[in-house]
């Protein structure tokens, strides 16, 4: 019997140490030279013979071809040689015991011996699969490990690792902060950027398959013929790198663009609108993987409006989509028009009912946190409440509400906080997705993706996007070891750069939350664009709008209480959980103003008090950019000038912005708390007037 597996042979490679010049363009596929002569003739090998059992010559194998010869030309300065010769059935039994340990996107790594040589084997199922062992090997070549002892088996845990985008038809990018969005919609179809097959080939390289290139506030026109002819040429971009481009879908779209007179989902004549729409998508980009719906919220239409659930939506359109394997992707960010008791308890209250109402290509996708990408927050409660409804779980990459792309915050420490989350006594949320049900689960990413030559503004916003794709592709992945990853790849093989900038990034998360939100303050950024301190903001219109509603600061205390004297948001978790969070003594205290509001003078487990600890995280949180700073200065001679200079200057905008948020946020509480600074602490430079009178009218991010 012919085996159905497709590999690989390379022979072997050695390592040196070398530092890097680049502008940010290649991301973490620069290929960089190495400059270390006693060992080319050893890198020279592995690129002397490269064996592929797959004869055909589709597109995702001249990919493959390509990206190791651009490897073996700009690394070693050599040119690959591809060969068809046969190797021993011993060697291909080993590859076939691999073959058995790896699913469908899934690829093996090993060093083998054939003909008294050794060789690197990689193996996958398909030309995609083979792609990423590629990328895993060049990702292993540039970190400088060890070839001879490579045994690689990887296979990603979560079927849909996506990124969303939320970029408009104008190219603006709603919370976008690295320029225009990419998706040039007016030169499409006939214009194919460069920077689209580059998009790809980084996206491919972390294993990301899936992207959905429209915003969630989403455009009808995008359904329209014209569109879609551009929306094809983007799909024939990214299908042989594995990606499925997925739309956003406006709910009133049969109205805004089909001349009905509804978009009731019951109705025939829209169920009928929807199926044909579908048809016509799949006639044109016949891997279309379905439609992002954001719906009867900030807005949106949706089936609310015609007093329909949200089951009964999602199933409409998943009914039109079902006949071509795709899938609808449904939100789960919901807040009604009329404020509710406490927005944190909305999705759960809309959704937790509806459990197994809907279709098996339906998939609820659903936010980190139960309010809306905070610095941070406690894991959204949809998670493991519902049993019988496959779920999303949605990070915002792009830093809405974390300093945007002005400050250095690696988020792979937030995100892995939320995955290592327990649900229960016995399963965390990555638990959960890696158990899915129906055999569908997910992980999405909001884009921090835009025009900069970068590609994400600062230079270690690129580590969210890679973190991300990482932790997609294996939920249980070290934040650090990523970091690691990415550091080599990107900026240094010296070992006390890479040393001092992992210990920068791995800071940075921690760092961020206490100057901007520490032990559970939530919600008091900016009001539109959400960047800098707002805490006394209360002209909204609505009280959830207002930053005043999220931390409730009065005479006695601060903090919103989520417990059973309060919302009882808190009910909404797995018993096991609300052991944790529902006594203020013995609450995590980076959740204690979540869930509990207490006295100014409530003691904290270090013996201060509340408002004592408040002063000092903020504190501690402006000494923690301080110390980013200092670690940055002593890498200076590591590190490429112009790179160096560039974060220096983002660093200085960090440091101001951080005592920006401490000497305004505490001189507002301080109105409320009446109590002094600590001894020794530092003054403000200004009075809370004066923060009070700064006004942002035109700062980023809205993308309006």
């Amino acid at each position: 019997m012919k085996n159905k597996f497709i590999y690989i042979v390379l022979f072997l490679i050695a390592a040196s140490k070398f530092s890097y010049a680049a502008d940010g363009y290649d991301l973490w596929l620069g290929y960089h030279k190495i400059n270390n002569p006693s060992l080319n003739t050893h890198y020279k090998k592995i690129f002397s013979s490269i064996y592929f059992n797959n004869k055909q010559k589709n597109a995702t194998i001249k990919i493959i071809k390509n990206e190791l010869s651009l490897a073996a030309k700009s690394m070693f300065e050599v040119n690959p040689v591809f060969t068809n010769d046969n190797i021993n059935a011993s060697l291909l039994f080993r590859i076939d015991e691999n073959y058995k340990a790896i699913n469908e996107d899934g690829y093996a790594i090993k060093t083998l011996v054939n003909n008294s040589k050794n060789q690197i084997v990689i193996t996958a199922k398909n030309e995609v699969g083979l792609l990423y062992g590629c990328f895993a090997l060049l990702r292993s070549m540039q970190m400088q490990e060890n070839p001879s002892t490579l045994n690689i088996i990887s296979s990603p845990s979560l079927k849909i690792r996506m990124l969303n985008h939320w970029d408009n038809i104008n190219r603006t990018v709603e919370r976008g902060y690295a320029g225009n969005s990419i998706f040039n919609w007016h030169t499409l179809p006939d214009y194919i950027d460069k920077r689209y097959i580059d998009y790809a080939k980084a996206n491919a390289s972390i294993g990301i398959n899936g992207t959905v290139v429209t915003n969630v506030n989403a455009n009808a026109l995008f359904l329209t013929p014209a569109y879609l002819d551009k929306v094809k040429a983007l799909a024939e971009v990214f299908r042989p790198y594995g990606i499925k481009i997925y739309l956003t879908a406006r709910f009133s779209a049969p109205i805004e663009i089909g001349n009905l007179t509804t978009a009731d989902p019951l109705d025939t004549k829209v169920k009928k609108w929807w199926a044909d729409k579908a048809k016509e998508i799949y006639d044109l980009i016949p891997d279309f993987g379905g439609f992002l719906v954001k719906a009867n919220s900030e807005g949106q239409p949706g089936p609310q409006n015609y007093n329909r659930s949200h089951a009964d939506g999602a199933n409409m359109i998943a009914d039109a989509v079902a006949p071509y394997h795709g899938i609808v992707i449904w939100r789960a960010f919901v807040y009604s028009n009329e404020t509710p008791e406490d927005r944190f308890k909305q999705a759960f209250t809309e959704f937790k009912p509806l459990d197994g109402k809907f279709n098996k290509n339906v998939l609820v996708q659903i936010k980190n946190g139960p309010i809306d990408f905070q610095p941070r927050e406690p894991f959204h409660p949809l998670f493991g409440a519902m049993t019988k409804t496959p779920e999303v779980l949605e990070f915002q990459i792009t830093q809405e509400y974390l300093g945007q792309s002005t400050h250095l915050v690696y988020e792979g420490p937030m995100f892995q906080e939320v995955l290592e989350s327990k649900i229960n006594a016995t399963q965390s949320v990555m638990e959960f997705l890696e158990n899915p049900v129906a055999g569908l689960s997910g992980m999405s990413g909001v884009a921090n993706i835009g025009t900069d030559i970068n590609w994400c503004g600062h230079p270690f916003a690129q580590a969210n996007w890679y973190a991300f794709g990482r932790l997609a592709w294996n939920p249980h992945n070290s934040a650090k070891d990523i970091a690691n990853e990415w550091i080599q790849q990107t900026w240094s093989q010296d070992k006390k750069a890479v040393d001092t900038i992992q210990n920068i990034m791995m800071a940075s998360y921690e760092n961020m939350v206490k100057y901007m939100t520490p032990i559970g303050l939530h919600h008091i950024m900016g009001n539109g664009h959400h960047y800098g301190p707002m805490p006394w903001g209360n002209t909204l219109n609505r009280a959830d709008w207002n930053p005043v509603y999220y931390h409730k600061s009065d005479a006695y205390g601060i903090g919103f209480d989520r417990t059973a004297t309060g919302s009882n948001a808190i009910a909404q978790f797995d018993p096991f959980v609300q052991n944790q969070w529902k006594d203020s003594s013995t609450c995590d205290e980076k959740f204690l103003l979540w869930f509990h509001h207490v006295s100014w003078n409530h003691k904290m487990k270090n013996g201060n008090s509340l408002w004592n600890e408040l002063c000092y995280q903020y504190n501690e949180g402006v000494m923690g950019v301080r110390q980013m700073q200092k670690q940055w200065k002593q890498i200076e001679t590591s590190i490429d000038q112009d790179q160096h200079h560039q974060v220096s200057q983002l660093l200085a905008i960090q440091l101001k912005d951080a005592i920006w948020w401490r000497d305004a946020c505490l001189q507002y509480f301080q109105t409320f708390s009446n109590q002094p600074l600590p001894k020794g602490y530092p003054l403000p430079a200004h009075d809370l007037k004066y923060y009070q009178s700064l006004n942002f009218p035109y700062a980023p991010g809205n993308g309006k």
